[in-house]
């Protein structure tokens, strides 16, 4: 009698995710393959919202056309000082824009694209 462990089990079970066979389609590739290099500078749009903090703000200036620091900062449950710096990220970022009305700062985001990008991302996540 065999003795197989869990783990061979588990591998035996899975699905396989590769090709058989190594091949491509040379037309398909050279059509393709110039055109990914557009994505360069995007991951860093990804990468400012792949942290809670900053999605959590994005989200909020989707529901919500401009907030001030301090509502923000309420919202978020965090001090002004730490919802400033996340707010000076995204408008780094070029994700979100503000405007000065005496002592106090708002923010929104910065077009449409941004609303649209966080809207479906949240939008997904409630789908899956």
């Amino acid at each position: 009698m065999k003795v197989t462990t869990l783990s061979e089990n588990v591998v035996k079970k899975a699905p396989k995710d590769t090709c058989d066979t190594f091949c491509y389609d040379e037309e398909l590739v050279q059509r393709v393959q110039p055109k990914v290099d557009e994505v360069l500078g995007v991951e860093l749009i990804f990468k400012a919202l792949s942290d809670a903090t900053r999605l959590k703000i994005a989200y909020a200036l989707t529901l919500e056309n401009e907030l001030c620091v301090c509502d923000v900062a309420n919202i978020i449950g965090s001090t002004t000082a730490t919802a400033s710096h996340h707010l000076r990220l995204l408008r780094n970022m070029k994700l979100a824009k503000y405007r000065k009305e005496g002592k106090l700062v708002f923010y929104s985001l910065a077009d449409e694209h941004v609303h649209q990008l966080v809207s479906i991302a949240i939008q997904h996540s409630n789908e899956v």
